[in-house]
């Protein structure tokens, strides 16, 4: 596994990630003990970098990878976790609560589900409006002063907020969105991050399994898979993005891969400071992932990929 810096400050991890959001229930029931096996392949693989969330089914991502992870030497794999989402009993959110006192309470929180003494990289889920960027990152300022945490990232900011966080204290990368049909980040955000020296983990890049090649026209998700309210799976939507996907397909069988190691290929490809994040719960799908990394797509290639994708109803 080739390996990526996360900006000018961040550290080298893995140039693919493993999201361990959907071994907790996003989308739909997952197998806890399928979920330990794939996370010991990636380790296995050279996947050194895994994102989780405090919030993922309230602590429970966190929980099951402190049971994958456990025995396994702490240097060899970088822990990216995301905080602050407000949860109740239900499925709703609350808000965001990025308050000083809040990130140093969810940093113990997390420090303890997941049985390290560290996080590498620490990251507000949102931003929270009724509290100034500068305050949050200050305070996880000072728990990397006190050693608890690495880095500092970013999820699903605008550019405004990412220049003021940097300010601070430096930023090691942003997480967002980014596939070939999500490519909002290209306009204003991208270039920025270039600018600043700071890096990108790409999560959704198969658009939560669209362009994955595997989803079909009728099938039916679970109702606790978050996909059965997405307007892009919806009747309608759903067909007309697969005839796209259709197109997309010809590309991948003309380079002898499948349709989501050539989606994948091509948001690596997008720059050597971005980090294709993979949601894979399963070590099937994540053997299918990993050759993707070494799949040299043309400048044809990128852009014939981009052509069949550019009308998918997100």
């Amino acid at each position: 596994m080739r390996t990526r810096t996360l900006g000018s400050s961040g550290p080298a991890v893995s140039a693919l990630g493993l999201g361990a959001m959907s071994m907790s229930g996003v989308y739909g029931a997952a197998d806890r003990t399928e979920s330990i096996a794939t996370v010991h392949a990636a380790l296995e693989a050279g996947v050194t970098l895994i994102d989780t969330g405090d919030f993922y089914a309230m602590g429970h991502n966190e929980l099951l990878l402190a049971e994958a992870l456990r025995g396994r030497d702490r240097d060899s794999y970088q822990l990216s976790v995301k905080f602050g989402m407000l949860r109740g009993p239900g499925p709703q959110f609350g808000g965001q609560d990025s308050r000083p006192e809040a990130v140093k309470n969810f940093l113990a929180y997390s420090l303890t589900r997941l049985g390290t003494d560290h996080i590498d990289i620490y990251r507000p889920a949102r931003l929270d409006p009724a509290v100034p960027i500068e305050e949050t990152v200050g305070a996880i300022k000072e728990m990397i002063d006190a050693g608890y945490v690495r880095h500092i990232g970013l999820s699903e900011v605008d550019a405004v907020t990412i220049r003021r966080a940097h300010a601070v204290h430096p930023v090691a990368d942003l997480q967002i969105e980014y596939s070939l049909i999500s490519r909002a980040v290209e306009a204003e955000i991208l270039p920025m991050l270039r600018e600043l020296g700071i890096g990108l983990t790409a999560y959704g890049v198969l658009s939560r399994g669209l362009i994955s090649g595997h989803w079909t026209a009728g099938r039916s998700a679970d109702p606790a898979d978050s996909r059965s309210h997405s307007p892009r799976f919806s009747s309608g939507n759903v067909e007309h993005n697969l005839a796209l996907v259709e197109a997309l397909r010809q590309v991948a069988e003309a380079k002898g891969c499948t349709v989501a190691q050539l989606a994948i290929a091509w948001v690596a490809a997008q720059g050597e400071d971005i980090v294709p994040l993979v949601g894979a719960r399963t070590r099937e799908r994540l053997a299918e992932a990993l050759p993707a990394m070494e799949l040299n797509l043309t400048a044809d290639d990128l852009v014939s990929c981009a052509s069949s994708c550019s009308l998918v109803v997100v």
